[in-house]
């Protein structure tokens, strides 16, 4: 019965619609488990054939991009200091932290910023408000969302054929790795952005 409910889930006509406008509003809302959505089908795909891994890369992918935009384009309207949240908080201290490098490196900071969700609305944020060009802007955010939506949606696929007759035990144990995978490279990041520069 499980296993039925997954394949009604997959083959839904709005599970694809639904997942992008959770990925735009993940650009904003880091409550929001995009990742999270991701891997799971990604299982599901692996387990039952449905969905079409790349309508679900693709989906995914394209809802990166335009979160990403939208929350560039806000950036560019609102600058750096117009709000209390700006000035305040654990997003403020990462606005600050990625001012100062979004205009010299925007690349490692796009790419690297996608893995880790304040820090991905921080540069954003950032790039936009630092006047850094949308032409420079959109190839970075669209090779690191579509990297993000490969990358989400083939761990989830490899969980997912591994365990083709069990997709839940397949979804838990892919969202599962994919955190622990995002913990570490969250951490790794942390430790070298902190590490003294080297003479």
């Amino acid at each position: 019965m499980v296993g039925l409910d997954i394949t009604v889930i997959a083959e839904s006509p709005w599970l694809l619609p639904v997942l992008f406008l959770l990925v735009v509003g993940d650009a904003f809302l880091v409550v929001l488990p995009s990742e999270t959505a991701v891997v799971a089908l990604g299982a599901i795909a692996g387990s039952t054939g449905s969905p079409n891994l790349a309508a679900l890369v693709g989906v995914a992918g394209l809802g990166a991009i335009i979160g990403d935009s939208l929350c560039f384009a806000i950036g560019r309207s609102v600058g750096f200091d117009r709000w209390r949240w700006q000035r305040e908080g654990r997003l403020a201290r990462q606005l600050a932290r990625v001012r100062g490098t979004v205009l010299a490196r925007p690349a490692v900071l796009i790419f690297t910023a996608r893995y880790i969700p304040f820090a991905r609305i921080a540069v954003n944020l950032t790039a936009g408000a630092t006047g850094l060009a949308y032409s420079r802007f959109l190839p970075l955010s669209a090779a690191a969302g579509l990297g993000w939506a490969l990358y989400n949606s083939v761990v989830g696929l490899f969980f997912g054929s591994w365990l083709r007759d069990q997709p839940v035990l397949a979804v838990v144990l892919s969202v599962i790795v994919a955190m622990g995978l995002g913990f570490l490279i969250d951490w790794v990041l942390r430790r070298r952005a902190n590490e003294p520069p080297a003479d």
